[in-house]
């Protein structure tokens, strides 16, 4: 790899924006296309298979006219924001971490968020809209409000409900989601967006303790982020 195509893949991992490397087995020949866009075209039969490589993560060799290509691709890091340092919390950032997930903790009671009780997490004591904000939700991220405190939660939520993030989950029982549901109503959020949120949070599990909770919710997350098995 070139200097200049390595600059702009750093950049492109750096400022969270998808890029694909086209490699050329036979000639090395190579093409980096970030965001979906090349600076210079390369061979057909190796774009058609962008969107794939992109969607399963997973890079794909080509064969197409005695030419071999192959198709690396590099998604941003899925991220978690997790949004109240509770009990669940303590549970889910250790466990999203080992998953591949970067996790920050967005709380601002400095009395919850604090370095004891999330060792080695990122935590954020803004409150939820103004650090989500600058974070910027994208669709490499997962949105978990755990506060059951509307002052805290709704904030996220707006944020998150107009962002592309791929997950938006939010702890509270049927009742407590059909208020939250007025609320956001009347910020000006559609039934689509307020639709998005899965409340109760997590996979049905019959979980109770905020262990369990946790695993339901990154099981949830898991599913969303690759999809339903297929039964063949």
């Amino acid at each position: 790899m070139n200097r200049e195509t390595l600059t702009r893949l750093r950049r492109a991992q750096e400022d969270r924006v998808a890029a694909t490397l086209i490699t050329d087995l036979n000639s090395g020949a190579q093409w980096l296309g970030v965001d979906g866009e090349f600076v210079d075209t390369p061979p057909e039969a190796a774009t058609d298979a962008v969107e794939t490589a992109m969607t399963k993560d997973k890079g794909q060799i080509v064969e197409a006219k005695g030419a071999r290509y192959f198709v690396q691709p590099f998604n941003p890091p899925k991220r978690m924001l997790i949004v109240g340092a509770v009990h669940i919390s303590q549970a889910l950032a250790p466990m999203a971490k080992i998953a591949g997930f970067d996790v920050t903790v967005i709380d601002p009671r400095t009395a919850w968020a604090t370095d004891d009780r999330f060792p080695g997490v990122t935590l954020d004591r803004r409150w939820p809209d103004e650090a989500m904000e600058e974070v910027r939700p994208d669709r490499g991220t997962a949105v978990v409000t755990l506060t059951h405190d509307p002052k805290i939660d709704d904030p996220a939520l707006e944020v998150a409900l107009r962002s592309d993030a791929f997950y938006i989950g939010s702890l509270g029982s049927k009742r407590t989601h059909g208020k939250r549901v007025e609320r956001l109503k009347e910020v000006g959020l559609t039934d689509r967006q307020i639709g998005r949120i899965h409340a109760p949070v997590g996979l049905d599990l019959g979980s109770v303790s905020p262990a369990e909770i946790a695993v339901a919710t990154l099981a949830q997350v898991t599913l969303a982020m690759r999809g339903p098995r297929r039964k063949d």
